[in-house]
């Protein structure tokens, strides 16, 4: 933008009602631009009560059709694929390359379409798939069926951050995307809770409990899917929800938050310079690190429970207090982030409790120790994504680094799913030490890596004293 162009645009400003604006100085970005801090603030609220309830609806469906594959394997999944040795862990591993791969491209399809018809496509597209597994027969069937699920559904989480960025201050995103990692937690207590109401209903209609899981699931996807095509926000200045005034107000933010939000054209050099932050690299390993142990606890979380010695019924019922306490937890961590605007000593405190829970896990085989373990486990394996996810998007430079860099941050991290879905096999059961093992190591990296990240943005911030400051 020239600078004739970046005068233009402010006098146009001072038209706006409520909001007084000074004229740039010789840096684009830097006009002081001030906002009635009352209409900023029933703008975002507009958000918080129609946005992020749909987001979190959105994240609790897209958990329960990607996880449900654990609560089916204890009702007879595996026995109706006819699978043998490590073919359902392979299953569950084949969801992970797909999902890696197209993570970008639909981040960028949100920039370019909007948020509304973008994640509503990939909704109905995975829902179909959740249906379709319902009605699968053979272990390629079912590699076929988790390829695709995980295409359609790579595009979510990264996709619902990147549109949290747009609308919300530094200091307000971290309650946010722990409200997507809640909804991911209580996915948990209601997958739970869906299929030990399924495993009681029995067979109906000649189909086994573990197909009308996905069936009924997969239903209840579509047609939240369908709805969200209207009711989802185009993006943070097009929202159906506000009015003239407030869209004012979001388009003034932009323009205030330049520095953070960056100018409306895309240029590669922005592509460039995600792909060069060495950030993203650090916190890519930590959260690579910290999702096996994650991705393992909610897609064997029943299995572990079984195999602490308690039934398949019960099984599904007893992880449901594991996921509420999760989510309960990761509302506290979370509301202490903003508080006290520390992300970094937080991210170093949370792995604590992990790396207790799984030390139990591999040390007793005492059942009631190993069940308060992954209450232990819970705490911690949601806030460090949180907190990880929530730092690196307050440090990099504008929407446009952050279109590329958040997807590339949690394709590097989601990439785990593949190992974490082969630490469990059945040979090990049933107290599975690998798996636990591999997980309290790996969360121990995970600690490692925000420590690290923590010196690299003190030392960052020292050198560059007075330019765009990191988020510590």
């Amino acid at each position: 933008m020239t600078m004739e162009h970046s005068k233009e645009a402010t006098m146009d400003l001072d038209t706006v009602p409520g909001n007084t604006v000074d004229l740039p100085d010789s840096t684009m970005g830097a006009s002081s631009i001030v906002i009635d801090p009352v209409l900023e603030k029933r703008a975002i609220a507009k958000f918080d009560k129609f946005m992020m309830p749909q987001m979190a609806l959105l994240m609790l469906i897209a958990y329960l059709d990607r996880t449900n594959i654990g609560n089916a394997r204890v009702f007879g999944f595996e026995e109706g694929l006819k699978l043998v040795g490590t073919q359902f862990n392979d299953l569950s591993t084949l969801f992970y390359p797909t999902y890696v791969l197209f993570e970008i491209p639909w981040v960028m399809a949100v920039k370019r379409w909007g948020a509304n018809a973008v994640l509503a496509v990939a909704m109905i597209g995975w829902s179909v798939i959740t249906i379709g597994t319902g009605f699968i027969h053979t272990y390629q069937q079912g590699i076929a069926v988790r390829l695709l699920l995980g295409m359609f559904e790579s595009g979510l989480f990264p996709c619902l951050a990147f549109l949290i960025s747009t609308v919300y201050s530094r200091a307000q995103q971290a309650k946010r995307i722990a409200v997507l990692y809640g909804a991911i937690a209580l996915s948990g207590a209601f997958g739970g809770l869906i299929a030990y109401g399924i495993q009681t209903m029995g067979e109906k209609a000649g189909l086994a409990a573990w197909r009308w899981l996905f069936i009924i699931e997969g239903c209840i996807s579509i047609v939240v899917g369908l709805a969200l095509w209207v009711t989802l926000p185009f993006d943070s200045e097009r929202a159906w929800f506000l009015n003239a005034e407030e869209r004012n107000v979001m388009s003034l933010r932009i323009k205030r938050d330049a520095a953070y939000k960056g100018d409306q054209k895309f240029e590669w050099k922005y592509a460039k310079m995600a792909f060069t932050e060495p950030i993203i690299y650090i916190a890519a390993i930590g959260m690579f690190c910290s999702s096996i142990p994650l991705f393992g606890f909610t897609t064997f979380l029943p299995t572990l429970i079984v195999g602490f010695g308690y039934s398949s019924l019960q099984a599904n019922y007893l992880s449901i207090p594991v996921y509420v306490f999760a989510t309960l937890f990761l509302c506290l961590i979370a509301w202490l982030s903003d508080k006290l605007n520390k992300r970094g000593i937080i991210a170093m405190i949370v792995p604590i409790p992990v790396l207790i829970g799984y030390a139990i896990a591999v040390g007793t085989g005492n059942h009631g120790a190993d069940l308060f373990a992954m209450f232990l486990v819970a705490a911690g394996v949601y806030p460090y994504n949180t907190l990880v996810v929530t730092w690196v998007t307050n440090n990099l430079q504008n929407d446009h680094v952050r279109s590329v860099g958040i997807p590339l941050l949690i394709s590097i991290a989601n990439a785990s799913g593949i190992p974490s879905s082969q630490i469990y096999p059945k040979k090990d059961s049933p107290r599975y030490i690998m798996g636990n093992a591999v997980s309290l190591a790996m969360e121990a990296i995970a600690l490692i890596a925000v420590g690290l990240i923590y010196i690299v943005v003190r030392r960052r911030n020292a050198k560059q004293a007075g330019d765009f400051q990191l988020a510590v």
